[in-house]
C-alpha cells in the first residue's frame, strides 16, 4: 500500500479517495467530509440543504429548515424543524413550499412536509473585520483643512528625503 493510499487515523469519516497531493478546493473537501453526516439524515444530495434559502424564500428560511428527508412509494417526506409559533403558519404555506421543492428537485420527488416544532439556533454572527474603521470624527475636515494637513504631510516627506543624504 502506497504512503498516500492508507486509511486515515479517524474513523468516523474515513476519506474516499487517495490525496495524491493534489490540491483540492475547499468546498470539495467540505461536501466529502461532510458527506456522511448529510447522508445519515437521508439526503444524497446536499444541495437541498446548502441552498435551502434559495429554495424556501428568505422567510421560510429565516423560521424552519430541512432536518431529515425520507424516500417512499409515492414520494419523499422532508422533515422540517420550524420555530414553535411558525409552524401552524407554515402548515397553511405547505402546498406552495413543496411546488417549490419539486421545481427544484424534480417533478413529485416531494409528497409531504412533516413539521416538528422547536428552537433553531440562529447562525453565528460573523467576527469583526480584522482592521475596523477608526471611529468617525464629530465633524468631517472642511476641503480647506484638509488641503493645509496634506501640505503639512508633503512638506514632512520632502525634509524627510532630503536630511537623509
Amino acid at each position: 500500500m502506497s504512503r498516500s493510499a492508507k486509511p486515515t487515523d479517524r474513523q468516523d469519516s474515513p476519506r474516499t479517495y487517495p490525496r495524491n497531493n493534489w490540491v483540492r478546493g475547499a468546498g470539495e473537501v467540505a461536501i466529502n467530509e461532510t458527506g456522511g453526516a448529510f447522508a445519515r439524515a437521508g439526503f444524497t444530495d446536499p444541495g437541498l440543504v446548502l441552498r435551502w434559502a434559495d429554495i424556501a424564500g428568505p422567510a421560510v428560511a429565516r423560521v424552519a429548515r430541512p432536518l431529515k428527508w425520507q424516500d417512499g412509494e409515492s414520494g419523499a417526506t422532508l422533515t422540517l424543524k420550524c420555530e414553535s409559533g411558525a409552524a401552524v403558519l407554515l402548515q397553511h404555506q405547505t402546498r406552495e413550499l413543496v411546488q417549490r421543492l419539486n421545481a427544484y428537485l424534480g417533478a413529485n420527488r416531494v409528497a409531504r412536509l412533516k413539521l416538528v416544532p422547536g428552537r433553531l439556533e440562529s447562525p453565528a454572527e460573523p467576527p469583526n473585520h480584522p482592521s475596523p474603521l477608526p471611529p468617525a470624527e464629530s465633524d468631517p475636515p472642511t476641503l480647506p483643512d484638509a488641503l493645509d494637513r496634506l501640505a503639512r504631510l508633503r512638506a514632512r516627506v520632502k525634509t524627510l528625503k532630503t536630511s537623509r543624504f
